[in-house]
Parts: structure tokens; C-alpha cells; sequence
């Protein structure tokens, strides 16, 4: 009996939001996504009680793609979601863990037990940056209160958890009653607030006396500097030229990837003249094996700069959340040109104080980030298809069930699925290669808003889908009778 059978009495009883019964109209769907985009937006807002001032956001540099907000009741985001999906796919994927997801009773148990450690992942997340002393409780409101700063350790806990909680079960909303994914939704939600924020904000930066945003810093450049810096090297770099090119640059790029396409065509067995075509993209396993990739380096990322809190420094040393020497230099991902060109490489290690990495260092760190990036899309995209029913059997499955077939092949799951193998498996390799080395050129380039590579490729490949759940969506409403091939009811 797998560990899974024997706590099946717990991961079947969890809480969770029930599906619809029987079809529901698009209108619904929109409405119930909007709704919760809504309070999504409502509870970022919302700041932690007792939380201070001095506390340190270890995930700052990963909040595009965590979709959450710091100091909010939404610290961690998805965080917590894409680490249990993480450690599942790898138990899963290794056979550490054997199931068979395609047995409606595995998969309830899968389910089951991601959500079950969700839970552990929210506590696990949490407790390290309480003790670690980067939540710091506010010592005045523990006064004003007249309790013990534990106390206020709690509340913030208690508060970080049913965030946790919140997240979770608004993902499970969007996916059963809403379209495309929860998490998704939330990171398009994220990524394009700091998109706009990046273009539009007047603040002045506290070192430099300029605006952060690209147009009032370019307006505030043109009155204040001359010919010969807005054409200078500095000006494509700081003046945020460079950002706004990559910006465009990938968006275009994604969205020409995501419509290439190999259509393997199909035939209804039953019905003459009934043809259809199985789309595999370039793309086939999505962008969302990059955010495990990504939360996977932020994981370890965390670790290293809790154990430094501790005094243990055989890791790498931090200024905050950025590692400056070590094992934990090599194994932080690449956000901006400010991580890998020399000069930008050097103000920033001297404004923190600290030893400039070497040459060959900066060198070794870049070389290190292509390779996770990489290698890593490639890994997770495997697992992102077995776990999820994206495989060739999985399909052929589908196919088969819906009363389709390939036209010139025997009628069977297995000629089907045979076909789908000489395509499915060489494609997911390369589209994960290809995602994440598009994912690193981004990263050495910088975004708009600073939202990253990986942030930048989710939000315009999530919001591409999401646009073909809409417009599938809508067809099924004209046509219902294609909800039977497409999984609906």
C-alpha cells in the first residue's frame, strides 16, 4: 500500500471547492473569473498587522512570478502551490512515488495530497523568515496592546497562513468555475501591475533624484542632461531603452512561438466528414515549468539566507536578500544587465559594501543560470506533461474516448498513441530547451518594471492561452457539441 492509499482517509476529506454541475455559460465563467481577479487585487492591498517596518522581503526579487505582495496578507503568493507542484512532480516523476494519474482514484489522491502539502509548504515558508528575524513583529504595537512579542509573532503567522489558504482556494475557484487557471490569472495580474507601475511611476529613486518610471525618467532626462548623454551607452541602459526593446522583443517572440504548431489531423470514426486537427506546440508543456524552475532557485535561495541569519556562512554570505559570495552567488538566477556587466556589477557590490565579484566569478554565475534555465525547462517540462495528462498515452486516451481517430490508421488507442509519440516527447524537450534559454536572454537584458524574464514570458504566454480558453470557450457555447473532445460536460 503507497503512502497515498494509507492517508487516502485525510487527502479525500480535505476541503476543497466543488465542480459545477453540468455546463456553465461563458458569462458565468467571466464572471466568476473577474470576481475573483477583484479580490485578488483587494487582499494584496491589505497589510499584515504588526508587521515592521524593518522587515526584510526575502522574495522581492521573485515577486513578478510569485504573484504576491509584500507586507501584504498575500506575502507569499503561489509560492507555496508551485513548491508542493515541485516536490510531487519530482516524487512522481522519479518513481519515488508510483502512481498512475490517468485512474480517476489516483489522481483525486494526487490532488489530495498537493493540497495537504500546500499547507505544509505555507507553514514552511513562513515559520524560517519569522525566526529568521526577517518578519519582524512591531515592538509598539505589542506595547500598545500589552502583550509579549511572541503574541505578535502569532498573529502575523495566523495571517500569512489564511493568505496561504485564500491563494489556494481562489486558484481552485478559477479553475472549476472561472477560465484558464488561477495561478495564472494572478500572475498576469502581478506582472502587469509592475508593467504599468515601471512605465507611468513619478516617484523619484531615493539614490539617484530620478524618476523610476521609463516616461517621467525620459522626460526628466531630456530637460535635465544633454545631447550627448541621451546617445550615450548609459542612456540605453539606465534610461531604460534597452528594457522597453526587450520588452517588445520577447512579447512578439512568445506570441509567434505559441501559434507554431504541428496539427496531426483527425477524423470521427463514426461520423462522415466530422475532421478535426490535435494542435502539439512548440511550446507543448507551456511557460509554467518555468515558474517551477525559478521557485525551485528562490527556495534555495531562502535557505541560504536563513542559514546565514544563523550565523552559518559556509553557503555564501547576503546583504539582505542578495547573495554576495559562495555557492549561493553561482545558484542566484540573473535579473538584469546590472547582475552581469561589469561596471553595473561593480557599483552595485560597492554601494552594498561588499567584495566585487571577479571576472571568471560573473562569467561562472551567467554560465550557471543558462544552465538551470535550460536543463531545468527541459526536466520540468517532462514532469509538467506526465503529471498533468499531457502525455502521448494521456492524449491518445482523449482521442480515442471522444470516438476520434487518425485517419489511415487502425482504430485503436494504441496505433494513436504511437503516432503522438513520435511528436509529443521530442517537442516538450525542445520547447522546454527553448523557453528557457528564451528566459535567460531576457533575464541578461531586463524588463520594463523589472519584472524579469521569466515574469515577462508567463504573463504573455498565460495571457495568449487565456485568450484561446476564451475563444474556446465561446465556440463551445455556438457548438456544444465540442465539449465532448474538448473535456467538457
Amino acid at each position: 500500500m503507497s503512502i497515498f492509499e494509507a492517508l487516502s482517509p485525510v487527502l479525500l476529506r480535505l476541503p476543497s471547492v466543488s465542480r459545477p454541475e453540468g455546463h456553465l455559460p461563458f458569462k458565468t465563467r467571466m464572471m466568476w473569473t473577474i470576481g475573483i481577479l477583484i479580490l485578488y487585487f483587494a487582499l494584496s492591498n491589505v497589510p499584515l498587522f504588526g508587521l515592521s517596518a524593518e522587515s526584510i522581503d526575502l522574495f522581492e526579487m521573485y515577486r513578478a512570478f510569485f504573484a504576491g505582495a509584500s507586507g501584504s496578507i498575500l506575502l507569499l503568493g503561489i509560492g507555496p502551490i508551485v513548491t508542493a507542484s515541485i516536490v510531487l512532480q519530482l516524487l512522481v516523476g522519479a518513481n519515488v512515488i508510483r502512481m498512475d494519474l490517468s485512474d480517476p482514484h489516483q489522481q483525486a489522491l494526487f490532488q489530495g495530497a498537493q493540497k495537504l502539502l500546500v499547507f505544509v509548504m505555507i507553514t514552511l515558508e513562513t515559520l524560517p523568515q519569522l525566526f529568521g528575524g526577517f518578519i519582524k513583529p512591531d515592538e509598539a504595537i505589542a506595547a500598545t496592546l500589552g502583550v509579549g512579542i511572541n503574541i505578535v509573532v502569532l498573529i502575523l503567522f495566523i495571517q500569512i497562513f489564511i493568505g496561504g489558504v485564500l491563494i489556494l482556494f481562489m486558484d481552485e475557484i478559477v479553475s472549476k468555475w472561472g477560465i484558464g487557471s488561477g495561478v495564472g490569472l494572478f500572475i498576469i495580474a502581478g506582472v502587469s501591475q509592475q508593467i504599468i507601475t515601471g512605465v507611468f511611476n513619478w516617484k523619484l529613486n531615493k539614490g539617484t533624484g530620478i524618476p523610476i518610471g521609463l516616461i517621467p525618467k525620459w522626460v526628466y532626462l531630456i530637460q535635465n542632461e544633454g545631447v550627448e548623454y541621451l546617445l550615450s551607452s548609459d542612456m540605453l541602459i539606465q534610461g531604460g531603452i534597452l528594457a522597453l526593446v526587450t520588452t517588445v522583443a520577447i512579447f512578439l517572440m512568445v506570441v509567434y512561438v505559441e501559434s507554431t504548431r504541428i496539427e496531426i489531423p483527425l477524423a470521427h470514426s463514426a461520423v462522415r466528414g466530422a475532421r478535426g486537427r490535435f494542435p502539439v506546440k512548440l511550446i507543448y508543456a507551456s511557460v509554467l515549468p518555468m515558474i517551477l524552475v525559478r521557485a525551485l532557485q528562490a527556495n534555495i535561495q531562502m535557505i541560504g539566507t536563513v542559514l546565514y541569519s544563523r550565523g552559518i556562512t559556509i553557503f555564501g554570505e547576503y546583504s539582505g536578500s542578495t547573495p554576495l559570495n559562495g555557492i549561493m552567488y553561482y545558484l542566484a538566477p540573473l535579473h538584469s544587465p546590472n547582475d552581469w556587466i561589469p561596471s553595473l556589477v561593480d557599483q552595485h557590490y560597492t554601494s552594498l559594501g561588499a567584495a566585487v565579484p571577479a571576472g571568471w566569478q560573473i562569467f561562472l554565475h551567467v554560465i550557471t543560470d543558462a544552465a538551470f534555465l535550460i536543463v531545468g525547462g527541459i526536466v520540468f517540462a517532462i514532469f509538467w506533461i506526465e503529471t498533468t495528462g499531457m502525455d502521448a498515452k494521456s492524449v491518445a486516451a482523449k482521442i480515442g474516448g471522444s470516438g476520434m481517430q487518425i485517419p489511415g490508421f487502425r482504430r485503436s488507442t494504441g496505433s494513436i498513441e504511437r503516432v503522438m509519440q513520435r511528436y509529443i516527447p521530442g517537442v516538450t524537450v525542445i520547447g522546454g530547451a527553448f523557453i528557457g534559454f528564451l528566459t535567460f536572454l531576457a533575464s541578461l537584458l531586463g524588463t520594463i518594471g523589472g519584472v524579469g524574464g521569466t515574469g515577462l514570458l508567463l504573463t504573455v504566454s498565460i495571457m495568449y492561452r487565456l485568450y484561446e480558453d476564451i475563444a474556446s470557450e465561446q465556440m463551445m457555447e455556438i457548438h456544444p457539441m465540442l465539449r465532448g473532445f474538448l473535456g467538457g460536460s
